[in-house]
């Protein structure tokens, strides 16, 4: 066995299966594409899912990958175990072959023998006393596969190492229903030294730990149907599964993936970055070096996911990547770093992973910037949870003295909040202070990412039981709910009745009408129907058709349909979409009956697509121009075009500056003006389209092993499988109308061309005509738009002014209405108190008053109240020398709870708000009263 890299095991499987006629097939994105059901691409077949159902045919029988899987969210979620065991990770690389309808067991079980133990070219020449081999052990449904059995054997497998194990995990499905069948695993023996129990030496299969699972072979052979019955599929497949971190652990002679050349740099980059240095011949807490492989794992995974796309967000793929991130930044932090370093990772993953995912090259300065924004929020929404807790930990202290002491609760609730200082005075009889609620507590650790080993030092320290049996059942509360709300989880793939149709030949690149289409199949809610009459809404599948379906951002066509005769219009298209992959299903209105078998004419709208076409060249336009103003990092983040214009989002970080909107639009319109050529390349391999061509891979859309290219001079190339302007110049002119924020670091510009800019155009017009009848012409060197601004600049100055010079005023008439006040004031046990209202008084103005009167008074207690906008502001000052005797916050909240609200501070200065103005007069005059009470 010869020790190699993680990329040289990659590169070795590929063309170990290159050899044996496979097509080496490119990584799908992260994010799922056509399938409802995945959060992450999570298996190398997921890619394969629709060639797999007979949904789609591709020019190969073979295949193998190496692909970027992640699992940390909905079914499968290794998350909380990253970083504490050997082998789970978030984001990992299944290396797979594929066989569609091809060879079956016999190859495949040939094929992985020879790659693992001969010592032939690209094979990995393992020790076969080493490995052991486990089949289905039958069940009630499906016999023993004796016929893989028999195929190991004869490989020279010892009978005495293959297993027989149950459907539980050898069995394998893709779902409910579908394809389905037995697997055959294979495990390498790490030794004794890998034994979970140290020392202890315990046969084949029961030490998960010293057994590792190299490869799984799943022999697709049956389809199940919804009554479970199991049919011989005609074709049967192979679908396998070897995972690149664990047998690159095999190979490299280490027990841990995270001992591999995978993981050792960056963890080595991450001691660098966090100053937390571990040292291999020192005795470490296993904690950090746990919490240094959380960071080169997560690392991984977020860089990996935000270049394909994902964005931190509170909700579905986004919310996932947010608790990798977030998790990531708080190991660092147990590991004494309080600063931002996660970015500085993502350098660090791309020189590792570049040869592999030459993408994350061009990536990696976006994919930063987003990680340092997430920190930074992550520090400022940590700071908050560090309020919310402490609020939590009080409340639960309140909950307890109440326990202790109910006689108390009617008369302290109805008077004033128990504050810290009466809780510290108070006696305790046991260490238990209170219990922490543990859903509360969940809230406040999936709301703002407090940790929960945090969360319970903090309540140990505080004397307060933390409920953790609580906190768990709220944990898996909300993951049932994630797992229900996410929004494909509980979609299903397309109705079964467009599985099983042919492909529909698209010729609407060259023509807008196709003559003798025929009707395939009819849909209406979901079901398949024989016919559609007069008035009914539906879909209809043809096998030819001139109308364009959703996707890559353009929108369908719209059009007719018209009669055999051709002179008839028997429905009315609205716009066309693709159920699964090459089957076109027009939407409709149908004017006539039309049947199963009937021939029609399909005809786009020659005028809508034109339009449509017009921003779908735009796009293009501006995606080149924003990456020339903006910088490289511009990335597609989606798009729409449709007739009435188009609109483009991507990855950006601030707003995009007036004059910046104002040079991509004259580069684009340049580019419009130029007249240029827009050129269509078909069939180009992707390889050559990407490195060859420069294109551009967009966000979110499947690519097959031949693409399309459109090349708009030198200035554009991007894959697209949509339809364009023959040049540049059939745009006419394009307007940008305007520019906003989607989301955190995803921008949106939104414009019109064509015949929508000139109606723009005729609209600013107007403005601009009616701003210089109301300020008078403008010259040359002032256009309206500058004069309106500088008029609104004025005026908002004028504003401002008028508002300082009112707060004056009123500021001018409370003094004077105060200005001997002192002389009110009333004395009580010793303390004198002055209450009076003051409406219209702002709060800060409040404060200064406050402060002038206690300086008149000398000693005592000022007591404020006024009325604003029907909302009532309390505002009490205790002088210095009588803090000790009474405090402000204690006065504040009794006025507080009589009109209606709550409030707090300082023992000299403290602030309430309540809505009852009404009782406002009677909290200002028992304001004596209060004070007189707490003095005792």
């Amino acid at each position: 066995m010869i020790n190699r890299s993680g990329s040289q095991i990659r590169e070795d499987f590929l063309r170990f299966f290159e050899g044996k006629g496979h097509r080496r097939v490119h990584s799908s994105s992260l994010v799922p594409v056509n399938d409802p059901t995945l959060l992450f691409t999570n298996a190398g077949m997921n890619q394969f899912k629709d060639v797999f159902l007979g949904n789609e045919k591709r020019d190969y029988t073979r295949a193998a990958s190496s692909q970027k899987c992640v699992r940390a969210g909905g079914k499968h979620n290794d998350l909380e175990n990253v970083g504490f065991t050997r082998r789970h990770h978030t984001f990992f690389e299944m290396l797979g072959n594929f066989s569609f309808g091809d060879y079956f067991k016999k190859d495949a079980i040939a094929y992985a023998w020879e790659l693992l133990t001969s010592n032939h070219d690209h094979c990995f020449g393992i020790d076969p006393s080493r490995l052991y081999v486990t089949i289905f052990e039958g069940d009630a449904k499906v016999p023993r596969d004796d016929e893989a059995e028999k195929f190991w054997i004869e490989i020279g497998v010892p009978k005495e190492r293959i297993f027989g194990m149950s459907a539980k995990d050898n069995f394998w499905q893709m779902g409910d229903t579908g394809p389905c069948g037995p697997c055959s695993e294979i495990f390498y023996d790490m030794g004794v030294e890998a034994a979970e129990e140290a020392g202890v030496d315990k046969p084949f299969p029961q030490d998960d730990q010293r057994y590792v699972e190299v490869w799984n072979l799943v022999f697709m052979q049956f389809d199940r149907s919804s009554d479970g019955t199991l049919t011989p599929l005609p074709k049967p497949s192979i679908d396998t599964g070897m995972g690149l971190e664990r047998i690159a652990a095999v190979l490299q002679g280490v027990l841990s993936n995270f001992e591999t050349d995978l993981f050792t740099p960056l963890i080595a980059r991450a001691e660098e970055l966090t100053g937390h240095k571990v040292e291999p011949e020192h005795a470490v807490d296993e904690r950090s070096r746990a919490s240094l492989r959380i960071i080169a794992d997560h690392a991984r995974a977020a860089t990996f996911l935000i270049s394909d796309g994902v964005l931190p967000a509170n909700e579905g793929r986004g919310y996932v990547l947010r608790k990798i991130l977030r998790r990531g930044i708080r190991h660092g932090r147990l590991l004494g770093q309080e600063k931002p370093f996660m970015y500085q990772m993502v350098f660090a993953v791309r020189d590792e992973m570049q040869v592999a995912y030459p993408e994350l090259k061009e990536s990696a300065e976006r994919v930063s910037k987003v990680v340092l924004a997430e920190e930074e929020q992550f520090a400022r929404v940590l700071a908050t949870g560090l309020k919310i807790l402490d609020t939590a930990l009080q409340s639960a202290k309140v909950q307890r003295f109440f326990e202790l002491h109910p006689e108390l609760r009617a008369s302290l609730s109805n008077s004033y909040s128990v504050t810290e200082e009466v809780l510290d005075s108070f006696t305790w009889p046991s260490s238990n202070k209170g219990v922490l609620n543990g859903k509360m507590a969940f809230g406040i650790y999936e709301t703002y990412g407090m940790p929960l080993d945090f969360m319970v030092d903090a309540a140990r320290d505080a004397g307060i039981a933390f409920d953790q049996a609580g906190f768990d059942a709220a944990k898996e509360e909300e993951q049932q709910r994630a797992r229900a709300s996410w929004k494909g989880g509980s979609q299903k793939s397309a109705a079964p009745v467009y599985r099983e149709l042919p492909k529909t030949e698209f010729e609407g690149y060259s023509t807008l009408r196709v003559d003798g289409a025929k009707v395939l199949a009819l849909v209406k809610d979901g079901v398949g129907v024989p016919e559609l009459k007069g008035g009914e809404s539906g879909e209809v599948v043809l096998d030819v058709t001139s109308f364009y379906a959703d996707s890559g951002g353009q929108v369908g066509d719209q059009g007719w349909l018209y009669s055999g005769d051709h002179n008839l219009v028997v429905a009315e298209v609205s716009g066309a979409t693709k159920p699964v992959q090459g089957v076109f299903a027009h939407k409709v209105r149908a004017n006539h009956t039309i049947a199963v078998g009937d021939t029609v004419d399909t005809v786009v709208d020659g005028a809508v697509r034109a339009a449509t076409t017009r921003n779908h060249t735009g796009t293009h336009l501006l995606h080149a121009a924003l990456r020339e103003v903006l910088g490289k990092h511009v990335k597609q983040a989606g798009s729409l075009n449709d007739a009435t214009r188009l609109r483009f989002d991507f990855s950006h970080f601030t707003g995009v500056a007036e004059e910046e909107l104002r040079e991509v639009e004259e580069i684009v319109n340049r580019q419009v003006m130029g007249n240029t050529k827009v050129e269509t390349l078909v069939d180009v391999p992707i390889d050559v389209a990407v490195n060859e061509l420069g294109a551009m891979a967009l966000f979110g859309e499947k690519y097959g092993e031949k693409v399309r290219v459109v090349k708009i001079g030198d200035f554009s190339t991007e894959l697209c499988g949509g339809i364009h302007t023959g040049a540049t110049g059939e745009i006419g002119v394009i307007k940008v109308v305007g520019e906003g924020s989607v989301s955190s670091g995803v921008r949106r510009v939104e414009a019109v061309s064509g015949t929508g800019a000139l109606h723009e155009f005729r609209r600013d017009f107007e403005v601009a005509r009616v701003v210089g009848a109301m300020l008078g012409s403008s010259s040359d060197e002032v256009t309206p738009a500058e004069a309106l601004r500088a008029r609104i600049a004025a005026q908002e100055e004028e504003m401002k002014k008028l508002r300082r010079e009112l707060d004056q005023v009123r500021m001018k008439s409370a003094s004077a209405s105060l200005s001997d006040a002192s002389s009110s004031a009333v004395e009580v046990k010793g303390v004198k108190v002055l209450a009076q209202r003051v409406d219209g008084v702002e709060k800060a103005q409040m404060r200064e008053l406050v402060d002038s009167l206690r300086i008149k008074l000398g000693s005592g207690v000022v007591v404020l109240g006024a009325a604003v906008d029907g909302k009532v502001s309390l505002i009490v000052g205790v002088t210095k020398d009588l803090t000790a005797k009474v405090q402000a916050g204690k006065i504040v909240g009794q006025l507080a709870a009589q009109v209606g609200g709550k409030g707090g501070g300082r023992p000299d200065l403290a602030e309430a708000g309540g809505s009852d103005v009404g009782s406002l007069d009677a909290a200002l005059k028992s304001a004596a009263e209060v004070v007189g009470g707490l003095l005792g």
